[in-house]
């Protein structure tokens, strides 16, 4: 069996996310393994930037950066504490490709993350990233659904 290290766990804070959570935590527990948390910031597609002026821009990033850190301290106190050790980052990016540059850079050996489980008509408009991410890792991802 291939030892689990570093377990990369990507969460967009939903409480959807948090059963996840979970198992990144049992499986960083049973495995001795710490937890790199990430939490990626869509980033505003170029026709709609270009609407912003650029100094506005900077301002609303930045902003958006600070309550995302403070997003991210408060859903790890809740959902990790001190259960495991863990790290976390949050980055602005496009969230697949993002997930897993950050899983090659970490030297993650398990992608944890949710999934919403959209069908039909929803899940071809809005897609998935879990299924993305599935598709492009070279290592193993786990995808939670959330429950109903």
């Amino acid at each position: 069996m291939v030892p689990i290290r570093k377990i990369l766990y990507a969460t967009d804070f939903s409480e959807s996310s948090a059963p996840a959570c979970a198992y990144a935590q049992t499986i960083a527990q049973l495995a001795d393994a710490q937890i790199h948390v990430l939490h990626v910031i869509g980033e505003l597609a170029d026709s709609r930037r270009s609407r912003i002026p650029p100094e506005a821009f900077e301002i609303f990033e930045k902003e958006i950066e600070l309550y995302v850190v403070k997003e991210m301290e408060e859903f790890c106190r809740r959902h990790l504490g001190d259960t495991v050790t863990y790290t976390s980052e949050t980055i602005i990016g496009n969230p697949c490709q993002t997930i897993l540059a950050a899983a090659q850079q970490q030297k993650a050996d398990l992608i944890v993350m949710g999934t919403h489980g959209r069908t039909g008509l929803e899940h071809v408009l809005v897609g998935s990233t879990a299924e993305r991410v599935v598709r492009r890792s070279s290592i193993p991802v786990l995808t939670v659904r959330a429950t109903p």
